[in-house]
């Protein structure tokens, strides 16, 4: 049996209720899905909720930059990973505008912002992939029928 704490829960329902939302989207009708970034994280013991926080701050700067927050999805069960991201890919601008807000912020940037963020967590990876598609528009693409 799966043993859930209030925090995974209250992560879990917000999860649910961010993806039946993007599930409601439809691909974009373009012949190549946009790119984004997959993040997976694995929290250091005892550092979730610091995690969730300094994420949060950083979801809080992106929406304020006009740019759209990454959905985020917890473990629940199978894997190690704790936490999953997936972020629109960026580009230039719209980082340099998200690195001025959080300097403004008295955020840090750079290389020390690299750091903070490493005292979280005890491994992560980024992903680039294309989506969200269907099976059918990657056939099509594959030329496969």
């Amino acid at each position: 049996m799966i043993r859930r704490t209030a925090l995974s829960g209250l992560i879990l329902g917000l999860c649910v209720l961010t993806s039946s939302l993007s599930l409601a989207q439809t691909p974009p009708a373009s012949s190549e899905p946009p790119t984004v970034i997959i993040g997976i994280f694995h929290v250091a013991p005892g550092k979730h909720l610091e995690f969730l926080k300094f994420m949060a701050d950083g979801d809080a700067i992106d929406k304020e930059a006009g740019l759209t927050p990454a959905q985020w999805y917890v473990h629940e069960n199978g894997d190690s990973w704790d936490f999953i991201s997936i972020t629109p890919l960026r580009t230039e601008a719209e980082d340099k505008k998200t690195e001025e807000l959080t300097k403004a912020k008295g955020r840090k940037t750079g290389f020390a912002a690299a750091l903070e963020f490493r005292q979280f967590i005890t491994s992560h990876t980024d992903t680039h992939a294309m989506g969200p598609t269907t099976v059918a528009a990657l056939l099509e693409a594959a030329g496969a029928k």
